[in-house]
């Protein structure tokens, strides 16, 4: 894990020095600052399209427990947004509309029991974003989410876990620092 937030750094570092001398910034790549709170990484690369529009994919990592139930996996989230300000993206305020994969792998302490977790859901954010010098991004967004989860149990049974936080109705809420290319 710690090889893979150098890397990223590395590479935010790199293309941040290379592409220093463009004014329109049409790249981003951003944290979400609330990700180390829940034992997590997450990342997102947002490319925009127009004045109005833009796609965002967002990818994170995790080691977290719930109950007695240890999740390790990521999930992959692409958006859609579209800025409803009259500045132009991706400044203001964004409707964003979104779909996320989830793949965990589960276990009990004491290795009583055993599975894999897909996800698969989506839902609507609201969010602002404003830039800093046309290049340092900073975010805040929160929505409704909803999931539904496909478990497969290697050893012990699906009562044996506690995976309510991953399936079912939740909100999703972030807020982002990242910087412009």
């Amino acid at each position: 894990m710690k090889k893979f937030i150098f890397l990223f750094l590395s590479i935010l570092l790199c293309c941040s020095v290379s592409f220093s001398g463009y004014s329109q910034k049409s790249n981003f790549v951003k944290a979400n600052l609330f990700s180390p709170l829940v034992r997590s990484g997450s990342f997102f690369y947002e490319k925009v399209i127009n004045d109005d529009m833009s796609v965002q994919l967002g990818f994170f990592f995790t080691k977290i427990g719930a109950g007695d139930t240890k999740f390790s996996g990521f999930g992959i989230t692409p958006e859609f947004r579209y800025y409803l300000s009259e500045s132009a993206a991706p400044k203001g305020i964004f409707l964003a509309p979104y779909i996320r994969y989830q793949s965990f792998r589960l276990s009990v302490e004491g290795d009583i029991a055993e599975a894999k977790l897909s996800v698969f859901g989506g839902g609507l954010l609201v969010g602002a974003q404003t830039l800093l010098k046309d290049k340092i991004t900073i975010e805040a967004f929160a929505g409704p989410a909803y999931g539904f989860g496909n478990m497969d149990v290697e050893a012990g049974s699906e009562g044996d876990f506690e995976i309510g936080t991953f399936d079912g109705f939740g909100a999703r809420v972030g807020v982002t620092v990242g910087i412009g290319f």
